[in-house]
């Protein structure tokens, strides 16, 4: 399995960089930061470009966190409210948010991403809060550079490590993976 996910990544490489972490922007609890951990090796292995990874990563958070901040823009605070009623935490989550973005305003927007939940709710709160779109776009840009290049950079920099846990995660078998689906789904559960 894990050999097949690098071999899926290595064949399809930018493209399935591209398309996990829009995906993830968008919304879907998809984790793009273990694809771009693996493309930081197989880029150390020249098998991709460090900085097609990067570019890829950049382009896609940006198209899914601007369709997000035009929402917040459009439809004001309610779009923040929808998000937080699916939220694993929905009592304290618009009322978090909005005192993080009080405080901190567009620099916000360089750590959300490292943020659990923070990512997807930060886009649309700056747009509702009245932050301009060429402020948003480039703190955004920074800090959606700082995560992908966080991620690609451990990638690089252990790469004999990520083969190695990919390798364990592989003899592990389908009953690891199992056990690991129930334990998130059973916290998902319990959260909501």
């Amino acid at each position: 399995m894990a050999h097949q996910i690098v071999a899926l990544i290595a064949e399809y490489g930018l493209l399935l960089v591209f398309l996990n972490v829009l995906l993830t922007q968008a919304g879907l609890p998809l984790p793009a930061v273990p694809t771009l951990v693996v493309a930081g090796a197989l880029a150390a292995g020249g098998q991709l470009s460090w900085w097609g990874v990067l570019l890829v990563a950049l382009v896609g958070c940006l198209l899914g966190d601007f369709a997000w901040f035009a929402a917040g823009q459009r439809y004001g605070i309610g779009v923040m409210r929808t998000l937080c009623r699916i939220s694993l935490s929905p009592d304290s989550c618009v009322r978090q948010s909005e005192l993080r973005f009080q405080r901190w305003r567009a620099p916000v927007l360089l750590v959300a991403k490292f943020l659990p939940g923070l990512s997807t709710v930060a886009p649309p709160l700056v747009g509702a809060l009245g932050l301009s779109s060429r402020r948003f776009l480039l703190f955004d840009a920074l800090g959606s550079l700082l995560w992908a290049g966080v991620a690609v950079a451990l990638g690089y920099a252990f790469a004999d490590g990520v083969e190695l846990a990919l390798a364990a995660f592989e003899q592990a078998g389908t009953w690891a993976v199992q056990l690991l689906g129930a334990l998130l789904a059973g916290y998902i559960l319990f959260k909501w």
